[in-house]
């Protein structure tokens, strides 16, 4: 009894973030039906309150629900992931530059650390998570350094589409260890300062990404 009461204190917030994270993390894959009745009970709450919550979802682009068939778990076209490149493409990589002009130089230390040994050991050990984790933490900190809400808000929309993204493109052979290269060589220019050189190689990274999931889109998606 105390562990039902203790769930139905959670707020439409928490419910968000927890399908979020089982959405981008593939628990909840892309096609999943969210039964209602099974999720209120597992969480505790009203189906009502549910509702909210998978209204925010499908805002944000996760989910999708049908009449008569209820919400799913959102699967994105090739068309979608190809739009979502061009976008990616253009806001990621001006990040980087804003980031690189506005922030110490040190500030980008502790990621040459993170992308070199650690990451390397990781990938070695099939690790996927390791580099996931920082891929997006890195990314974190580039949108707060670049200083522009506009652009965070922006990206923040395509966030947990992006996730969901390199969590699936990771998984193809050799991408990985290619892509933590390309990311050594942005934070190598940020470092050293080169604004321009570090928007370039992310454009490069980015494009990159994208000429991979067209060769494996067929398994992707």
């Amino acid at each position: 009894m105390a562990r039902t009461a203790e769930k139905t204190t959670m707020t439409v917030d928490e419910i968000v973030d927890a399908l979020r994270q089982q959405i981008v993390d593939h628990d909840l894959p892309p096609g999943a039906k969210l039964r209602e009745t099974a999720l209120a009970e597992e969480f505790g709450i009203s189906r009502p309150r549910l509702r909210e919550a998978f209204g925010i979802l499908e805002e944000r682009g996760l989910i999708e629900r049908i009449r008569n068939q209820g919400a799913m778990v959102t699967r994105l076209s090739a068309e979608q992931v190809e739009s979502l490149f061009d976008v990616r493409e253009v806001l990621e990589a001006l990040a980087v530059r804003l980031a690189t002009q506005n922030a110490p130089k040190e500030t980008w230390d502790v990621f040459r650390e993170r992308f070199g040994a650690p990451a390397r050991s990781a990938l070695e050990k099939n690790n996927l998570n390791y580099y996931v984790e920082a891929v997006h933490d890195f990314r974190r900190r580039t949108v707060q350094e670049a200083r522009n809400e506009i652009l965070a808000q922006s990206l923040d929309t395509l966030y947990d589409r992006t996730r969901m993204l390199v969590h699936r493109l990771v998984l193809v052979p050799g991408r990985a260890s290619a892509a933590l290269e390309e990311h050594q060589k942005v934070i190598e220019a940020m470092i050293n300062g080169e604004a321009e050189r570090a928007e370039q190689l992310k454009r490069d990274n980015i494009r990159s990404a994208r000429r991979w999931f067209s060769d494996y889109k067929n398994y992707l998606i």
